[in-house]
């Protein structure tokens, strides 16, 4: 395997990196927004992901990428499938820590609402992480990262920026783990549309073969 960087809006992502297992650059993409003709890049986005993530996809086999990033199904099933998921997420314009953990705030407690599932715990659980968030200033290449093992309904989110220690907070509520993850890869309704069209036409691929 090349140790090729993989540039994702000139940031660059390695194509591998090992967490328990090596795991695969399989999406990447940027959080952008338009202002009157402008586009204002947040961040940039890589999904890593287990190789064998394919083998609980096969129902999918054959269909081409595009048909895949508009299959909320498809999503649902790449969320559950027990294999490891690893986001690195590196700051292209520098905000502060706190407008992140609003927007992830937000986006959590939405789904949590709709689904039925926003009680004390939940709340609880996602007021921990946006206070983690709260005291950090996201300068440019500072990068988070969001770690779900395999087998467990726990996520470890990551801050790192220059000149500071790396800072880390585990989630243990299994239903704020979930939204967090549909935040990034939830279809058509993730964060990042380039993210979820890169993703499905990498496993497109892979069912392919």
């Amino acid at each position: 395997m090349g140790t090729e960087m993989v540039m994702v809006d000139e940031i660059p992502f390695p194509p591998q990196i090992t967490t328990t297992k090596p795991l695969s650059l399989l999406g990447y993409g940027i959080t952008d927004i338009e202002i009157h003709f402008l586009q204002i890049k947040f961040t940039a986005i890589g999904v890593y992901l287990e190789p064998e993530v394919a083998g609980h996809l096969q129902q999918w086999k054959g269909k081409p990428g595009n048909v895949l990033a508009e299959d909320d199904d498809f999503f649902e099933a790449l969320i559950n499938a027990p294999v490891e998921k690893f986001l690195r997420v590196v700051v292209i314009k520098e905000i502060k820590g706190s407008q992140y953990g609003v927007q992830l705030e937000s986006a959590v407690r939405d789904r949590l609402a709709a689904d039925d599932k926003y009680e004390e715990e939940e709340e609880e659980a996602l007021e921990k992480v946006v206070e983690f968030f709260q005291s950090k200033y996201f300068k440019k290449n500072s990068i988070i990262t969001y770690h779900f093992p395999a087998n467990s309904c726990t996520a470890e989110i990551a801050f790192t920026t220059e000149g500071k220690e790396e800072a880390k907070i585990k989630v243990e509520n299994a239903n704020v783990v979930e939204m967090i993850k549909k935040w990034y890869l939830g279809g058509t309704r993730g964060v990042s549309a380039t993210t979820i069209t890169s993703l499905a036409n990498a496993l497109s691929a892979r069912l392919c073969k």
